[in-house]
């Protein structure tokens, strides 16, 4: 058994798929490991401490990936697809690839993986059951995003976050409303609250008033229509009705333009980002105010903000759409993907032989996988008169799939 580990080319991307500590876990196994050169740089990694765990590292991708049945990534390889070289055409035909594919996003990427026989696995696509807890990318990614996002809008932010009594007067909290109570909603509260800041947040689903207000946060939302419950039976956030939205965004209208800090992080699977935040509640709020768009990457929930890049509108207010937010904490989102990875490969790896045996009735394996036998097999990815009866009628991803996806390079 081999696994490969190859440096990731996409722009805005410093993460690496394993870590010394994942390579030490691999070798272990019985499993050989091959790293190209460079692969963790960028997340603090060098290749003496890759050399140092037990893997081989080489100077190419070629060399790396020769002889390899199992490849790991972070973001998909770049195909024709999506504007440039083919990226897959140094992957071995019939070869194992994880990675972040935004299945949805580049649907034809995938054909371009049955056609080289790959079987591809997407870890945004695992099931959320107990069991792939220890697998949920999403979810560990995420919860580094919200983080990061209370930290860049209070570096941006030019006043001070928690309330200060000083000989010269008091300075009061910074107020953050957070848009979205998912995984890295709820991380922002958190990380707003233990840094002083007077928190709000709202979510579409009424459920989520309880964990926000645990957060020590308030909750801001309007009454749902009847049987509205503003989540799917699998507990993500849903689209809800236009009289709904309505007033909704009458009331978001109202509290936004005494806020400081704003922080966006919702997304629907499969569709562009919805407007949270119009050009109307941008000029209400105050000169100095940040707005962090956590989902810039899909069309934004910010009429204004750009992506990969910091703005300022005419009014005075800063809009914030920096790309890929957990590749800005690339040390310790890589260890945390990395381990994501390493839980996942395990169930692929006979421990008595250290051998391939993949569990194709396994409901993690299946619910992951996109490409095999030269064929796409997940049900979301074919037309409905193909899906067989015993796949899963709907496919969901959690809103905070977050991942850089749309950037130069492979």
């Amino acid at each position: 058994m081999k696994i490969a580990i190859p440096r990731e080319r996409r722009a805005h991307e410093s993460r690496v798929s394993a870590t010394p500590d994942t390579v030490k876990r691999f070798v272990k196994m019985g499993v050989e490991v091959s790293v190209e050169s460079g692969a963790g740089e960028k997340a603090a990694i060098l290749d003496k401490a890759y050399i140092d765990a037990g893997a081989k590292v080489y100077p190419t991708r070629e060399e790396t990936f020769s002889g390899a049945d199992i490849i790991l990534k972070v973001q998909r390889p770049r195909t024709t697809s999506d504007g440039g070289a083919d990226g897959l055409s140094e992957y071995p035909d019939g070869s194992i690839l994880i990675a972040l594919h935004n299945p949805f996003g580049d649907p034809i990427g995938i054909e371009h993986y049955a056609k080289k026989s790959i079987i591809s696995f997407a870890m945004e696509f695992l099931p959320r059951i107990s069991r792939a807890q220890s697998m949920d990318v999403l979810s560990s990614q995420a919860n580094l995003a919200g983080y990061k996002a209370v930290v860049d809008a209070a570096a941006q932010y030019g006043r001070g976050i928690p309330m200060m009594m000083t000989a010269a007067g008091r300075v009061n909290p910074a107020r953050v409303f957070v848009m979205g109570a998912g995984v890295a909603g709820l991380q922002a509260i958190a990380t707003a609250r233990r840094i002083g800041a007077v928190v709000s947040a709202t979510d579409v689903r009424a459920a989520a008033k309880e964990e926000v207000e645990s957060l020590g946060a308030s909750f801001v939302m309007v009454e749902p229509d009847e049987d509205e419950t503003g989540q799917t039976d699998g507990g993500y956030a849903k689209e809800m009705s236009e009289s709904y939205k309505r007033r909704q965004a009458d009331l978001v209208a109202k509290h936004i333009a005494d806020q400081d800090i704003v922080i966006t992080t919702a997304l629907i699977p499969g569709r562009i980002a919805p407007e949270l935040i119009n050009n109307g509640m941008i000029e209400s709020m105050r000169a100095g105010s940040v707005i962090v768009d956590l989902a810039v990457e899909q069309g934004g929930n910010v009429t204004q903000s750009v992506g990969g890049e910091v703005v300022t509108t005419d009014n005075g207010v800063i809009i914030m759409g920096h790309y890929n937010l957990p590749s800005r904490l690339a040390s310790d989102s890589s260890a945390l993907y990395a381990r994501n990875l390493l839980n996942f490969v395990e169930l692929m790896i006979n421990k008595e032989t250290s051998e391939l045996e993949i569990d194709w009735e396994d409901e993690i394996i299946t619910g992951s996988c996109l490409t095999r036998e030269g064929k796409i097999v997940h049900p979301a990815l074919l037309p409905k008169n193909e899906v067989p009866e015993k796949q899963l009628n709907e496919t969901e991803i959690s809103e905070e799939n977050m991942i850089s996806n749309n950037d130069e390079g492979d």
